[in-house]
């Protein structure tokens, strides 16, 4: 089942789920299952330098076989991209990618039906 949204703010993310709330204080991955995971940054940056930008081998990480969408939260103000590589990987998967600054992000998860994936980056 698909963890609610209840709120985010710089540094962190909240989620309700089976009468629970829980916060993370890092980048969270929800996976089709509704597992809130922590997302592997090292993945990019050790390619980037940055975890601002979504490597391919992040993106291997993140896909999901069966999931139609994926939503990405890009941060507060909009830093978190997706690479080159992510991209034609999501694509090629038949997977619609959404990009948009995580508190709008998190209001258009707890709407978006279907198989969605979310990646949601908590800082800038």
């Amino acid at each position: 089942m698909k963890p609610e949204i209840i709120g985010t703010r710089f540094g962190g993310i909240t989620f309700y789920q089976g009468g629970n709330s829980v916060d993370y204080q890092l980048d969270a991955l929800v996976g089709l299952d509704g597992k809130v995971r922590k997302r592997k940054k090292k993945l990019s940056k050790q390619v980037y330098g940055t975890s601002h930008t979504v490597s391919l081998a992040e993106a291997e990480h993140i896909h999901e076989d069966g999931s139609e969408w994926l939503l990405v939260g890009t941060g507060m103000f909009g830093m978190l991209k997706l690479s080159d590589e992510a991209v034609d990987f999501f694509r090629d998967k038949g997977v619609q990618v959404q990009l948009q600054p995580t508190p709008k992000a998190t209001l258009r998860w707890n709407e978006m039906p279907g198989k969605v994936i979310g990646l949601f980056h908590v800082a800038c």
